[in-house]
């Protein structure tokens, strides 16, 4: 399903108390399927309760860039998201991007984070 040069990473972030995925997860996820070379994201899931948010949240970052799309990106995020997971996001992209560029740079990568 998809091409050899991609690879799977998750971010994780803290979401609010008082939000359901954190009664439903405990955390926010993102999981991102990225073209190693280019770092372009190919296509995202979230861990958000409704579809409809979970969509949106991925069209939000489908075809754009973890290594050069970031500052793009936060901004798509704080001008057209409005939900109570808007922090938890842009923690959990920058969690991704933080191990992308670990891989990238042959670093182990925590796993259990």
């Amino acid at each position: 399903m998809f091409a050899e040069n991609t690879i799977y990473i998750v971010g994780n972030a803290k979401s609010q108390q008082n939000n359901p995925i954190t009664h439903q997860f405990g955390q926010f996820f993102i999981g991102f399927v990225v073209e190693r070379e280019t770092g372009k994201i190919v296509i995202c899931s979230s861990s958000a309760t409704i579809h409809t948010t979970s969509d949106f949240i991925c069209s939000l970052f489908s075809g754009r860039s973890l290594k050069d799309d970031v500052e793009v990106i936060r901004q798509l995020v704080e001008s057209r998201y409005f939900g109570s997971s808007q922090k938890a996001i842009i923690v959990a992209f920058k969690d991704a991007q933080k191990k992308y560029n670990r891989i990238l740079s042959g670093l182990p990568v925590d796993l259990s984070e």
